[in-house]
């Protein structure tokens, strides 16, 4: 029998939950039994708990529908765990290290207690310092083991359920099980306190909760507030047959009624039977207060008499006089509304222009990109719709002659954006920009992400310097409505690094549609104009972006490269799109394409790919073309900037970590031979899901035409697709 049985339900946090599982199975201690809670096979959190089954035997696996939510999904843990104490942890929340051992110590110290209750810390994790909300309870706390009535302030009420460690044996004594109830926590905690007849502490956190940036889904409004009363009803009823004395009902009592009267005070959480949830709170609180209780002071203690008294009017009217100076700060003018120009707040109050959308593409650096891809789809499918590209001023140049556009930052960009009702970004749109009711925004991304992206970058100081507030960034991310995905993989890092309620689209990216649908001529026109000689096998070298480096540095002698590699070999060097060139000194083997506007060009022309880290590596890998990592400092850069997994070991194709190495892999050939190909393979079947070439008609079809998710066209499996040829493979037949 294992100590512990770790319990992780998994619905909505697919993204984060290999996190939690990592913080379990990481741990020092490890007699441990981990179960994940997971919806139907093949759903992304179930592929995840495969995957750690697959590779460690204590991982357990456990279906539990979404229909029977939380409570539902832990009581499918407890009926799986063998255990001698139980644990619960969220899946989006993290272990401490350390945590094991340390409840695995004080329960040996107070001779297995039915109950364990611990610290633990609340953070929010873009950015903030945690908090020990329990630390002051806990302190009051007797050293050892001690019967509830020892500290009867000390319930499961104010605690959450992933606060404490649960003796198996004394639950299924008790057949104690999670309520079914959006509130499953308070009823659990109270069942399990009326329960217990020895409990002890540990003042040591070790749960981090990670906070929801839109706070508790319990505070969300809803009739789902009405079953607050049926926990509380249900853990006082108990309370009452087990005869507990009024010592302890006391603070029990008042720890719920804490909890009734907040939702009480907040008639938005109850948008229809509020007087109902008032009346019927009332007679709870007179049938279950105990002997001689002693109402609290200040205006907690005149809610409570106002409740006991049933005077729902005068307890609206003390509520209408607390919220008096809120509602005078809510009429104050928003501050991004005075950030913005005037025109633009005129324009808010001007209604939705129906066939309005406005693109924008890497901060307006042009007409590129995903936005572009889908701007030229909605002009065959969707010709009804005005679509305008925001551009930098001086790039105006970098669009097609028929392309309509507005200047960032002039009149008529701010009037476009209050007017549009569709609003593509691969980006962000700038901060005063007001998502309206109506508005559609969606998030089309620029990349398929190896790097740390969003919030995840907090944990590196080198990028978190750079980045400015999270807590605004993700003030952005809440005007989304669609966020795109090329493979499952961005998917569940999108939910991790841009937390929202957004719906993902897994269709593909719209710019990578030219991979599966050029010719061999639009192939050799591309060379022609990039000025590839004739016969040159061009390598394409794409370096990434260095946090810890102030400019552009290729990070390879180019030169020395192309002479090392064979004659036939010229390079097209394309720089990060944060430099405005690649600043290469020129050479007829050297060909600068940095300024070229589109990057897929740049691929069809090239007939091997050289990068580092780049997410161009999961584009072109859309074109089963040979690719080679040059990795001369890939320790440095997963150090600071971090990494979503380890490319060493899953390359897609030949791996150099220096300069010989890279010439050499050229020179012999086996940056093509059968080794690389099966990498290449194994890498295009997880990242190239979804690239199909129908990505743009996809997008089109479900966001400015409004078609269902069914009506869309499906996905053509990979073995299907046929990719633009390379130029080499066309002088060799």
């Amino acid at each position: 029998m294992p100590r512990f049985s770790i319990i992780v339900p998994s619905h909505g946090v697919a993204g984060r939950l290999s996190q939690a599982l990592d913080s379990v199975l990481g741990q020092s201690f490890g007699d441990l039994q981990l179960i994940p809670v997971c919806d139907d096979p093949g759903v992304p959190a179930a592929t995840v708990a495969a995957g750690y089954a697959g590779r460690d035997s204590r991982v357990t696996p456990v279906h539990s529908p979404p229909s029977e939510g939380l409570s539902g999904a832990r009581n499918a843990g407890m009926r799986a765990a063998t255990g001698a104490y139980l644990l619960f942890l969220d899946g989006d929340d993290l272990l401490l290290p350390g945590a094991l051992a340390a409840l695995d110590a004080r329960l040996t110290e107070t001779a297995d207690v039915d109950v364990l209750y611990s610290g633990h810390e609340r953070a929010p994790w873009w950015e903030g310092e945690p908090t020990t909300p329990a630390a002051p309870l806990l302190a009051k706390a007797p050293e050892g083991a001690f019967a509830p009535a020892g500290l009867p302030e000390l319930t499961g009420v104010p605690l959450p359920a992933w606060s404490a460690a649960y003796r198996r044996a004394f639950l299924t004594e008790r057949d104690l099980t999670f309520p079914d109830s959006h509130f499953t926590d308070l009823g659990w905690g109270g069942l399990v306190t009326v329960a217990a007849e020895r409990i002890a502490v540990l003042r040591q956190a070790v749960v981090r909760h990670r906070l929801r940036r839109q706070g508790s889904r319990l505070n969300l409004p809803g009739p789902h507030q009405h079953a607050l009363l049926d926990q509380v009803e249900r853990v006082l009823t108990v309370a009452a047959e087990r005869g507990l004395p009024a010592e302890r009902t006391g603070p029990l009592f008042d720890q719920l009624f804490t909890v009734v009267l907040k939702t009480a005070s907040r008639p938005e959480r109850l948008p229809c039977g509020h007087r109902a949830f008032f009346r019927r709170a009332a007679r709870l609180h007179r049938r279950h207060r105990p002997a001689g209780h002693r109402t609290p002071g200040g205006s907690l203690g005149v809610q409570h008499r106002l409740l006991a008294a049933g005077a729902y009017s005068a307890f609206r009217a003390l509520r209408g006089a607390n919220q008096v100076a809120a509602r005078s700060a809510e009429a104050l003018p928003r501050p991004h509304m005075l950030r913005t120009r005037l025109r633009y707040a005129r324009d808010l109050r001007r209604p939705l222009d129906p066939a309005l959308v406005v693109y924008c593409a890497y901060w307006g650096r042009g007409y590129a990109c995903n936005p572009a891809a889908i701007h030229a789809k909605a002009r065959e499918l969707a010709p009804h719709l005005r679509s305008v590209f925001l551009v930098e001023a001086g790039q105006e140049h970098t669009l097609p002659k028929d392309v309509e556009y507005a200047v960032i930052g002039s009149r008529r960009y701010w009037e476009v954006l209050a007017r549009a009702t569709y609003l593509v970004n691969n980006a962000n749109f700038a901060e005063g920009v007001v998502k309206r009711p109506g508005s559609v925004h969606l998030q089309t991304q620029h990349g398929t992400p190896l790097k740390t992206m969003g919030v995840d970058q907090s944990s590196y100081p080198v990028v978190a310097a750079q980045s400015g507030s999270f807590a605004r960034l993700l003030g952005r991310v809440d005007r989304w409505d669609f966020n795109l995905s090329s493979n499952r993989h961005s998917t569940r890092m999108w939910e991790r690094a841009f937390p929202g309620s957004y719906e993902h689209l897994e269709y593909g990216y719209p710019r990578n549609d030219v991979y599966c649908t050029a010719t061999a001529e639009d192939v050799a026109r591309v060379r022609r104009e990039l000025g590839v000689p004739e016969g040159r096998t061009a390598v394409l070298y794409a370096p990434t972006h260095r946090d810890h480096h102030g400019g552009f540095a290729p990070g390879l002698d180019l030169e020395a490269f192309c002479e090392a590699a064979g004659e036939d070999v010229v390079v097209l060097l394309r720089a990060h799109y944060f430099y405005d060139r690649g600043r290469s000194r020129g050479s007829d083997r050297i060909i600068d394409v940095t300024a070229h506007r589109s990057s897929e060009d740049v691929c069809l022309a090239a007939d091997a790919l050289v990068t580092d880290y780049s997410s161009i590596m999961f584009d072109y890998a859309n074109l089963d073309r040979p690719i080679v990592v040059y990795a001369d400092d890939w320790e440095v850069y997963r150090e600071t900037r971090g990494v979503y997994f380890d490319l060493m070991a899953e390359p897609p194709g030949a791996v150099a970590r220096t300069p010989e190495e890279l010439a050499a892999v050229f020179r012999d050939g086996s940056y093509a031979g059968p080794e690389a190909g099966a990498l290449r393979a194994a890498f295009r079947e997880r990242f190239c899901e979804f690239d199909d070439g129908r990505a743009a008609e996809r997008v089109v079809r479900r966001v400015l035409l409004g078609e269902p998710p069914e009506a869309v066209p499906p996905v053509i499996p990979l073995a299907e697709r046929v990719p633009a040829p390379a130029a080499a493979t066309l002088v060799r037949s």
